[in-house]
């Protein structure tokens, strides 16, 4: 009889937290430790860590009290639409440098579209963390 109370206390399920936003907060705004909360429920694909959040962008409109799902965050924009950014191309030794304009905003390591300027050819490229796109194999 006196094992119960105990095979009770390792039966109860772990209380999992959640991270929910404090507050409102629109697309495109840098998370930081006053748009966030953690709340006592276990949602399905929501962030479990305040860590995995902070300083993150939020890729859509987050609502007061709405868990955050790893889907709703990205890392933050360095690049914007319409912003002159350099071109890399670079295969083995071969290296070709041009200047593009960005068609879309992202953050280092996102893949965006980009327009050479000289050619008019619109590329596909990943953001390095010098702000510059890489294109071409291996980027």
């Amino acid at each position: 009889m006196r094992a119960f109370p105990l095979l009770l206390l390792l039966a109860w399920p772990a209380s999992a937290e959640t991270v929910v936003a404090a507050r409102t907060v629109r697309a495109l705004s840098i998370l930081g430790p006053e748009d966030l909360a953690l709340a006592p429920q276990d949602m399905p694909g929501a962030l479990a860590e305040l860590s995995q959040a902070l300083g993150q962008e939020a890729r859509v409109t987050l609502y007061a009290g709405r868990p955050v799902r790893a889907a709703d965050l990205g890392p933050p924009a360095i690049i914007d639409r319409n912003q002159l950014v350099p071109l890399s191309y670079r295969l083995g030794a071969l290296e070709i440098r041009a200047e593009g304009r960005a068609l879309s905003r992202g953050g280092v390591g996102d893949e965006i579209r980009v327009m050479n300027l000289s050619s008019r050819t619109t590329v596909s490229g990943r953001i390095a963390e010098d702000g510059a796109v890489h294109v071409g194999p291996g980027s």
